[in-house]
């Protein structure tokens, strides 16, 4: 009886642990009662919603005018995406031409700050107008969101087929002894890009910059007369500028400012650095958003700029326009744009130009 007695109580013992483990096993699990997994709120809580981005149509503000080198880029970024399908939505091209970008900048950075289907495409001005003494922007590429750097360029030190000049070497000597003895032709303002394109290297080489005599024209165009017309003994351009003259003879490129020899019809031209002159300068176009962009608006175009950096359609825009492919992601942007405002504060400083 006592035995009975004993193995009753331990088979009830054994019972009721089974039924705790169960109902221990089934809070873990997360079970019903049907043994149906249940939903964690924990998990519905920290689940990303999809984004839908983007769900109309896209404007590109290209501050400079039809035909300008802005406009043909933001074109060309329309027509690829156009080809490609990439992007679903159709992307349309604004012009905001005035004050070497300013006026576009200023448009933009005006608007609403977290606008995700306005972007914004300018270059190396959006540093310097901010930079110069008598600059005509308080705003920076601080003041935007870069997305990606599309096209690179570099500029050309070019003189006329028959000039006497065939080296930077000997035109810095000459400007070097005597720096009113020439005139420098820009297609744009003193301290602007066409500017900065040949008093880097002239700085470099010892030339006293502040006094050299830099004739400023209303565009490359108007530069490029005044030196087949002999106005003026030198012109300070980007080299994809010349090269409808440069293929008929007509100039003589003495140097350009890129990093190492470009290729093609570019790949007899030597560099600054090639000639001793320690000195480069990329002329870029690069794509923006506003200042508090959306971040999944962000991440959308940092995939959609480096699929479109290596599509054929792309590569052909580049080579009709005589650009380099210049991408450049967000992050890598970002950094190249606080280097080249170093770089261009320094040119700016020596020329008594900077604020």
């Amino acid at each position: 009886m006592k035995t009975m007695n004993t193995k009753w109580k331990a088979t009830l013992i054994c019972t009721l642990l089974a039924l705790s483990l169960t109902a221990c096993g089934g809070e873990k699990s997360g079970t019903t009662t049907t043994g149906q997994l249940e939903s964690s709120p924990v998990a519905q809580q920290t689940e990303a919603p999809k984004s839908s981005y983007p769900e109309k149509a896209i404007t590109i503000t290209a501050p400079s005018g039809v035909g300008g080198g802005l406009d043909l880029t933001a074109r060309a970024l329309s027509k690829a995406y156009g080809d490609t399908k990439l992007v679903s939505q159709q992307i349309m091209v604004e012009n905001k031409p005035g004050g070497g970008q300013a006026v576009g900048l200023a448009y933009y950075v005006t608007q609403d700050k977290k606008n995700a289907y306005n972007l914004f495409l300018p270059s190396a001005p959006l540093i310097i107008n901010n930079l110069k003494k008598e600059g005509n922007s308080p705003y920076s590429f601080r003041d935007l969101t870069p997305l990606a750097q599309l096209t690179t360029d570099y500029g050309a030190i070019v003189v006329k087929a028959d000039s006497k000049y065939n080296d930077l070497k000997t035109l810095f000597a000459d400007l070097k002894a005597d720096p009113k003895s020439l005139m420098i032709a820009g297609g744009s303002a003193p301290g602007s890009q066409d500017h900065l394109i040949a008093m880097l290297p002239a700085l470099k080489a010892g030339v006293d910059a502040k006094t050299v005599n830099f004739i400023s024209y209303d565009g490359g165009g108007e530069a490029i007369t005044a030196l087949l017309g002999g106005h003026v003994e030198i012109l300070s351009t980007d080299i994809s500028g010349v090269t409808e003259y440069l293929k008929a003879g007509k100039v003589k490129v003495l140097g350009i400012s890129a990093p190492a020899r470009l290729t093609g019809q570019f790949a007899d031209i030597p560099t600054y650095k090639e000639q001793g002159i320690d000195a480069e300068f990329t002329i870029w176009r690069g794509l923006f958003g506003s200042k508090e962009m959306p971040a999944d608006a962000v991440a959308y175009w940092e995939t959609q700029l480096k699929a479109l950096s290596e599509t054929e359609e792309w590569k052909k825009q580049l080579e009709a326009n005589g650009w380099e492919n210049g991408y450049k992601n967000a992050a890598d942007f970002q950094k190249f744009l606080e280097e080249q405002e170093k770089v261009i504060q320094e040119v700016l400083v020596s020329l008594g130009m900077q604020k």
